[in-house]
């Protein structure tokens, strides 16, 4: 069973009882990313990250890991563009000193000068290392290119050249605003004693100030749009998107059905025709990025440069055809059950509970059952599939992002669609 309770200072905690484990997980999750900076500093929020795990006013970083090690926590964080978040999982004795530590990074961080100027070049390190990165850049240069001038099309790591510009007074002006009791949630699940939950919680992060400013996050326009970036490398990266859900509409769960079906696994329309039937590629895929006020659909194919223009033939055709003749009842039967079964077989811990929760309560504002999950995807029906598919594979709407040894026959005929 899950339940809201309250800090004194306004914190929600989601709690879920699940007391035939031995292990709790913890999670913070703080509304702030990259959707929610400007130009001047975006990448932020990525850099805060980094700085609460350099030290506090009583741990040293080399204690913060110490401490964290000697209770066998695995302690982690990540940046997105609408949420940063910090989880541990570890033995419920030791679940007191895991809200310690945590509660001691998030409020009592130093934020040393010499601290910030070294991770500084940590993170620059790291920009060039997904600068180098085709995978990444491919999927984030066409967000940033469909969303331009939207911070949803933000790089969550920020450009190189913003981050130089930060100053220890900026990094601590944006943690002050920011890293209040009115954007922050808390999620736990596992093996649990709630009353010494809540207070172990009360004490570290009920001196959390409330907050007074609520930053809204707006609608980005989508603009049909193509990327392109040579790179010395064998093969190239090939991105399409279309505008897609968002991350609390009712048309995701036709969305994962249609999605599974397009190229969601190895027995995906897409994966069967191009890799196994055609050959050429090693690595093809279809995924969603849901937002809050927006969302994009996508496909995702490593090749040879020399199939750039059978391979984009080959996937307007998979879609065309899913388009005009649907799906059987065999395949959306199959599908639905397979989709269920993935549900079932990764909420099997305690973090993707700690997870589903902390995600839900920041995006609906409530936890979301996953018996109504498994519901929603029952219900789903061929009708439903169909129009998803019209809606959020619509190659009129079509844009495109290539990294890699882009060929300009290729280029020029990719180009002639969008």
């Amino acid at each position: 069973m899950v339940k809201v309770r309250n800090l004194s200072n306004g914190i929600p905690v989601v709690i879920e009882n699940m007391d035939y484990l031995r292990t709790v997980s913890f999670g913070v999750w703080v509304r702030v990313g990259s959707a929610f900076e400007n130009v001047e500093n975006n990448g932020m929020s990525h850099f805060l990250e980094h700085m609460f795990f350099k030290g506090t006013n009583k741990r040293s970083a080399k204690n913060l890991a110490d401490d964290m090690a000697v209770i066998g926590g695995n302690l982690n964080a990540a940046t997105t563009k609408e949420y940063t978040s910090f989880y541990v999982t570890t033995l419920d004795e030791h679940i007191n000193a895991a809200i310690d530590i945590v509660s001691d990074m998030l409020i009592s961080s130093r934020f040393d000068e010499d601290d910030f100027e070294r991770e500084k070049s940590v993170i620059l390190e790291e920009i060039m290392m997904y600068d180098d990165s085709p995978e990444d850049v491919v999927h984030e240069r066409l967000q940033q290119t469909v969303w331009k001038n939207h911070p949803l099309g933000f790089l969550i790591s920020g450009e190189a050249d913003v981050v130089k510009g930060f100053t220890r007074d900026s990094l601590v002006d944006f943690y002050k605003t920011h890293y209040v009791a009115d954007n922050m949630i808390i999620s736990v699940a596992g093996k649990i004693n709630e009353e010494k939950l809540m207070e172990s919680l009360e004490r570290g992060f009920g001196k959390v100030n409330g907050g007074s400013n609520r930053f809204f996050l707006t609608t980005p326009e989508y603009n049909k749009s193509m990327y392109v970036e040579e790179k010395d490398i064998e093969q190239v990266h090939m991105n399409l998107a279309f505008p897609g859900t968002t991350v609390n509409s009712d048309k995701k769960y036709a969305f994962a059905v249609a999605n599974s079906i397009l190229g969601g696994s190895d027995n995906s329309r897409l994966f069967q025709h191009i890799r196994e039937e055609m050959g050429m590629t090693y690595s093809i895929y279809s995924y969603d990025s849901p937002y809050l006020r927006s969302g994009l659909s996508h496909i995702d194919v490593v090749l040879n440069p020399s199939n750039l223009e059978a391979v984009f033939d080959g996937i307007l055709s998979v879609i065309r055809e899913y388009r005009c003749d649907g799906m059987s009842d065999e395949e959306l039967s199959m599908t639905k059950t397979q989709i269920k079964s993935e549900l079932l077989i990764a909420n099997e811990s305690s973090r993707t509970h700690m997870e589903s929760n902390g995600k839900s309560m920041m995006y609906r504002g409530e936890p979301l059952d996953l018996r109504e999950v498994i519901d929603k995807i029952s219900a789903v029906s061929r009708e439903d599939v169909t129009r998803s598919i019209q809606e959020f594979f619509n190659l009129g709407q079509m844009s495109a992002s290539l990294v890699g040894n882009v060929n300009v026959s290729g280029k020029k005929y990719i180009e002639s669609f969008i």
